[in-house]
């Protein structure tokens, strides 16, 4: 070779140095650039396993770290290869380690070799000695990083007479590298799958309280709706004790006493002349018919007290029931109701009721009249019911007994007017009394729509 040859030479063996990366003081570059391809052939297939075993997150942590051993495995032709998780980091990540050696995987302690057991110890108590890529007497390592720190590490025993050249380590750290990610969101994947069971559970068991919720629900409003037809009852039922009562107490005695005093007189006129005695025998008639009167009461007042079997109803039918009420007098009342009935609490039903009772009573006992017309108008903003009499009361007089119930506390004595009234302040409307078209007195209730909650006096 002439001298103007030789840098030649040295120029191209140079250039092939740096394609091949293999430079060398022998004429060796071919073999020694084969090695390399090879090297790099192994190292792309290494990647590709890599890529398959980081793509199985699915599958849970137990198969992704198996994925990655078989491919450490079989990259470094080893005779066992550890993947392990420094203690505190990744917590829930199971398993903690997993060592592939001869085509198995072990992950229970007591069966580690004593040299892998050794290195365990390393990876899980002292991570940060991890070298980035480190090798020593029959192994090679390198730490598993996430977000700077060491979270674990990977250790293998290359096969023998393999040469672990530098992209080897490069590759084992990629590889642990990648495997902690691939384990953290593995974690998370079922750690969400996990969460996403608890709140379907969590929305079954919210479907089955609402389901639940929804029966109670019901049979609360069943037995409210029979409380209030026990309640509608007791109305009813009181109305009529009470007027049992006064039939009792006050009709039934009067005409008792009107029978005893005629049986008093007829005594008296048998003992005198002819046409004494013959007035005498014309009182037997009126005897019997004081005693048919007595039948016929107490007959009124047993229906009144046993008369409890009607079902319940709206306040429409509750009024028309407590006006037949009244029936047993000589008055006839009616009822009326305008406009479209709205649902009303108990205690305001139970009020206007109780009033209409009172007022009912009034014109039965006191007003003199033959008929009675009650009357309930729905409007838009308010309920108006009213009681009218063809009686012969005096609504001024009325009016007066009212001012003065109200200002003192009378002994039982018109306490009806005065108990209307505080009816009518407590469902938070107004009591009226007025001449009524009819010739009597007329009760007038004007109660705005909605009405008050609360409870109300009996």
């Amino acid at each position: 070779m002439t001298t103007w040859e030789q840098p030649r030479a040295a120029e191209e063996t140079a250039s092939l140095g740096e394609l091949t990366g293999v430079r060398s003081s022998k004429h060796s570059f071919y073999p020694e650039y084969i090695r390399s391809n090879e090297r790099l052939t192994v190292a792309v297939q290494a990647l590709d396993e890599i890529s398959r075993a980081l793509v199985r997150s699915a599958e849970g942590p137990r198969a992704l770290v198996e994925a990655v051993l078989g491919a450490a495995v079989e990259h470094l032709e080893a005779e066992w290869v550890l993947l392990a998780v420094a203690d505190g980091a990744l917590r829930g990540i199971r398993p903690g380690f997993l060592l592939a050696i001869g085509g198995e995987f072990i992950d229970r302690e007591e069966q580690l070799p004593v040299e892998v057991r050794e290195q365990l110890d390393v990876i899980r108590r002292r991570p940060w000695e991890l070298e980035p890529c480190a090798t020593g007497p029959g192994w090679v390592r390198a730490p598993m990083m996430l977000e700077d720190e060491p979270v674990g590490g990977i250790v293998g025993q290359p096969g023998h007479g393999v040469h672990v050249a530098r992209t080897d380590l490069s590759i084992l750290r990629v590889l642990a590298n990648q495997a902690a990610v691939a384990l953290y969101n593995s974690h998370l994947f079922h750690t969400v799958a996990q969460l996403r069971g608890r709140t379907e559970q969590l929305d079954e068991e919210a479907s089955r309280q609402a389901k639940d919720l929804v029966e109670r629900k019901a049979e609360l409003q069943q037995v409210q709706r029979r409380l209030t037809e026990a309640m509608q009852h007791q109305v009813i039922d009181e109305e009529r004790h009470r007027i049992a009562r006064e039939l009792h107490d006050s009709v039934t005695q009067a005409v008792l006493s009107a029978g005893m005093t005629v049986e008093v007189c007829r005594s008296e006129l048998e003992s005198m002349d002819e046409r004494a005695q013959e007035v005498g025998r014309r009182l037997v008639t009126a005897k019997d018919l004081t005693q048919q009167a007595v039948t016929q009461l107490r007959s009124a007042i047993y229906a009144l007290h046993h008369a409890s079997d009607e079902g319940p109803g709206s306040l429409p039918v509750l009024l028309e029931r407590l006006s037949n009420v009244h029936l047993p007098t000589e008055v006839t009342a009616a009822v009326r109701v305008e406009g479209e009935p709205i649902p009303l609490s108990y205690v305001a039903e139970h009020s206007m009721l109780r009033l209409t009772g009172e007022a009912l009573f009034n014109v039965a006992t006191h007003a003199d009249a033959d008929q009675a017309m009650v009357e309930l108008a729905y409007e838009s903003h308010r309920v108006v019911l009213s009681i009218a009499d063809d009686g012969n009361g005096d609504p001024a007089q009325l009016r007066k007994v009212l001012e003065e119930a109200s200002a003192s506390c009378l002994s039982g004595h018109h306490r009806g007017l005065a108990n209307m009234a505080a009816r009518a302040e407590q469902l938070g409307g107004a009591l009226s009394i007025a001449r009524a078209q009819m010739g009597g007195i007329l009760i007038r209730l004007e109660v705005p729509l909605p009405l008050p909650e609360g409870e109300f006096d009996e």
